[in-house]
């Protein structure tokens, strides 16, 4: 923990100055006066701890001490839909930013250096937490310390959430306990977890049911976070808590098309729960640098020349393709055929809002095999969903970048998780008298109706959705019906997966659910998408994955600058 501890004492300074995002306070005039980093107890007001709150909220960026530090996705987490079935590396070819392909082909060493960014972002960013906890303790006269409390137990929650779903074994430390004192095995994972659960539950009894900004933590906020580490842990009954509470509480609804999710008008709209706040202001300095390496290469230099990282996998485009009824193939027939320029079936409208397809429409612009930096090497579906228009956005260095927010948590995910718990908690298994997985049927429909909406009322045509070109088909499932149509619990559980899939394709959600659906569930699944797309990929040949492999190693460095503090899982 040495190296934490070297981190913070060089860079203490520099970690209070930096301003959040979004946050409508302004107090670097303050800030800049105080001597390496450090307040006094009369410096203490409430322009000073909120601008030590903002330094902690700024941790969500992951862009501490260098850019390509914040290039693998310590913040959109997208090295690990990677990971996942759902996404090919791409980029310039297998060799370029190695670190992510040998994750991309499971094979996990602990001197990769991914492994260590995320681990070092996270724990940065928790210093910054502690930081303000103790600004907010010392000064006795702040009027709202409660809530400045909640929000930072709420992202000091999520900084752990976001480590213990991907490390077996963590140190966990609160604001005043010495790090280089605490190894990585004195706490169980069971208890890592009931220690972030603690930190939201206490923060929801504080904080406010309203934002006080944009970006701003709120009571909804940590229950969405709750209902997440809920669904992690198998707490269903926890889930359907913490969902119904935000869904109860009336201040969330999906947007009225999907394409919505990547228009930056739509920054902090209905659907949005939890956000990473991005600006292109201030000469770039809060835009979002964990998704820099995965702009399109564009050709004619609409964004720039982007580095073309993160491509949709062909399985991934595959599960988009729907039957006569307007419903996913869930037997697991979706990938026996290829979407491709010979495919002749129907898909969800939703596909060309989450990759680029050769031939279709691209934000009004017309996508090309020149868009494809490594077509011989990654195929064509470029990740699509995290980019506004080319006209949006910047067309030099930073390439492509916006001000659009990247999502950690939107309305939709929240409805599948409510469904997702009332299936696994269904006393029955037949939707005629289960009335759990009558309502999950109604969520999972809410989110399709969505897509429906998308793909009758033409807002996005020719713009996204090209109907001369794509035959598309999306419908609700139905209410009655036999067969493969009946409505099961074995069948509703699997719709709720796919519509998972689906539905946040490419937002970083994959892989952590292919963790909490069980080992034997992701080993199966990814060794069956190995195998499958080593006839297109041939890096795939040969590769595996097993149940060791799926938490990250902790990092070499860590281990070695720990003083024996730490131990490998």
């Amino acid at each position: 923990m040495k190296i934490m501890k070297k981190y913070i004492a060089k860079h203490l300074f520099r970690l209070t100055l930096m301003l959040t995002f979004g946050l409508t306070i302004s107090c670097s005039d303050m800030l800049d006066t105080v001597p390496q980093g450090q307040f006094t107890a009369e410096q203490l007001d409430d322009s000073s701890v909120e601008g030590l709150l903002a330094s902690a909220y700024a941790g969500l960026e992951a862009h501490f001490y260098g850019n390509n530090e914040a290039f693998a996705g310590p913040s959109t987490n997208w090295i690990f839909d990677v990971r996942s079935d759902d996404a090919y590396k791409g980029g310039g070819g297998t060799g370029m930013e190695e670190n992510i392909h040998l994750l991309e082909v499971s094979e996990v060493n602990s001197d990769n250096v991914s492994c260590l960014n995320k681990w070092q972002n996270n724990y940065y960013a928790i210093s910054r937490v502690h930081n303000a906890m103790l600004a907010v303790q010392q000064a006795g006269s702040i009027g709202n310390a409660a809530e400045l409390m909640g929000e930072l137990k709420t992202l000091r929650a999520w900084y752990y959430f976001d480590l213990i779903r991907i490390f077996k074994r963590i140190p966990y430390f609160t604001e005043d306990e010495d790090v280089n004192t605490k190894p990585n095995d004195e706490y169980s994972r069971d208890e890592i977890f009931s220690f972030i659960r603690r930190d939201l539950t206490e923060a929801i009894d504080v904080l406010p049911s309203q934002k006080s900004d944009k970006g701003r933590i709120t009571r909804t906020t940590a229950q969405a976070i709750l209902a997440k580490v809920c669904a992690q842990t198998g707490d269903w009954e926890g889930v359907k808590r913490y969902a119904d509470a935000v869904i109860s509480s009336g201040l969330y609804s999906l947007y009225p098309n999907f394409g919505d999710l990547s228009k930056i008008d739509h920054n902090n709209g209905s659907e949005s729960i939890f956000a990473l706040q991005c600006s292109t202001a201030n000469d770039n300095a809060h835009i979002n640098w964990s998704n820099l390496l995965n702009c399109t290469y564009s050709d004619g230099n609409l964004y720039g020349t982007g580095d073309d990282f993160f491509y949709g996998s062909q399985n991934l485009v595959n599960a988009f393709r729907t039957d006569a009824n307007g419903l996913p193939l869930l037997d697991g027939s979706f990938n026996d055929v290829n979407v491709d320029a010979n495919y002749m079936g129907t898909v969800d409208p939703r596909l060309d809002f989450t990759v680029g397809r050769i031939g279709m429409p691209w934000r009004g612009h017309t996508y090309t095999e020149g868009w494809c930096r490594a077509y011989d090497v990654y195929g064509e579906y470029s990740n699509k969903k995290a980019w506004p228009a080319p006209e949006d956005a910047l067309a030099s260095w930073p390439w492509g970048c916006s001000s659009l927010n990247f999502m950690f948590i939107r309305y939709a995910d929240i409805l599948l998780l409510k469904a997702e718990a009332l299936v696994e908690t269904a006393a029955g298994s037949n939707a005629a008298t289960d009335v759990d997985l009558v309502e999950a049927r109604r969520l999972v429909n809410m989110v399709r109706q969505r897509a429906v909406d998308t793909m009758n009322d033409g807002a996005y045509l020719p713009q996204d959705l090209d109907p001369f070109t794509a035959d598309y088909n999306v419908a609700l499932y139905p209410t009655e019906g036999d067969g493969n149509l009946a409505w099961t619990k074995e069948r509703a559980r699997m719709a709720v997966r796919f519509e998972r899939r689906l539905e946040l394709a490419l937002e970083g959600q994959r892989w952590f659910d292919l963790v909490r659906w069980g080992d034997d569930y992701l080993v199966s699944t990814m060794n069956r998408y190995m195998t499958e797309e080593a006839a297109i990929r041939p890096y795939y040949q040969g590769r595996s994955v097993s149940a060791n492999e799926i938490f990250l190693p902790v990092p070499l460095d860590e281990i070695d600058n720990s003083n024996g503090l730490y131990k490998q899982y």
